[in-house]
């Protein structure tokens, strides 16, 4: 499942705020987790509660910064967390196309902002059906929080691979949506179009033994009118 980057950066920072950490998380990469001068922590103590949304994005080695995209791509390509490996923009480039492969070989991924549409393509592709629709909930405690157009450009700039990311995931998302649509119709289609032919079928063969019944009604009601 893919969020809109503003949304979904907003989303960890007050996940964050309420005291969440990913302590637990080895982030292994080529067999090895990073080194702390790789993978340096953004605060002191045992987690990050009360951080302001500044203070949050003020922390260039955050991983909240481009998570999806770093989630999907291949991080052995680029050194995994060796930021020496290559330089940035090299990086980012290989990132980001790593992150699309992998999205575009997927059997199925959803989008956050299209819940119905997400439930229409997960059935569609894995033959099943949910027991109840899913639910778009539209205020999320990201969408709640008030911030101003220039921090809403400073998180997009933050996550600038995310937003690329996002834009190719949307529009990949949509054309399998369109595509099933019409899969499904066409497969209506052809089913309504055997349910015809059967049904004319059936009536050819009904009609026959009709006018054989009638002959045989007629040929009884003559040679009693003979022997009349």
């Amino acid at each position: 499942m893919l969020r809109d980057p503003v949304s979904r950066y907003l989303s960890e920072w007050k996940h964050v705020q309420r005291g969440a950490t990913w302590k637990t998380s080895l982030h292994m990469c080529d067999g090895r987790s990073p080194t702390p001068d790789e993978l340096p922590t953004c605060y002191e103590g045992d987690d990050w509660s009360g951080v302001s949304l500044q203070e949050f994005m003020d922390c260039s080695y955050n991983l909240a910064n481009n998570r999806q995209v770093r989630m999907l791509a291949d991080l052995s390509l680029v050194g995994c967390y060796n930021l020496t490996f290559m330089n940035e923009s090299e990086r980012n480039m290989i990132l980001l196309q790593s992150a699309k492969n992998n999205l575009k070989n997927m059997a199925f991924f959803g989008l956050t902002e299209f819940q119905r549409k997400t439930q229409y393509l997960f059935e569609r592709t894995f033959n099943l059906k949910f027991i109840s629709p899913f639910t778009q909930f539209n205020v999320t405690r990201a969408s709640n929080v008030d911030i101003g157009e220039d921090v809403r450009q400073r998180i997009e700039e933050l996550n600038f691979l995310d937003v690329q990311l996002y834009e190719y995931a949307k529009d990949l998302f949509l054309q399998r949506f369109q595509y099933s649509k019409q899969e499904e119709h066409q497969k209506n289609r052809l089913k309504r179009r055997e349910e015809r032919r059967l049904l004319r079928e059936q009536r050819a063969h009904q009609w026959p033994r009709e006018e054989a019944a009638e002959v045989t009604i007629t040929e009884d009601y003559n040679s009693q009118v003979a022997r009349w």
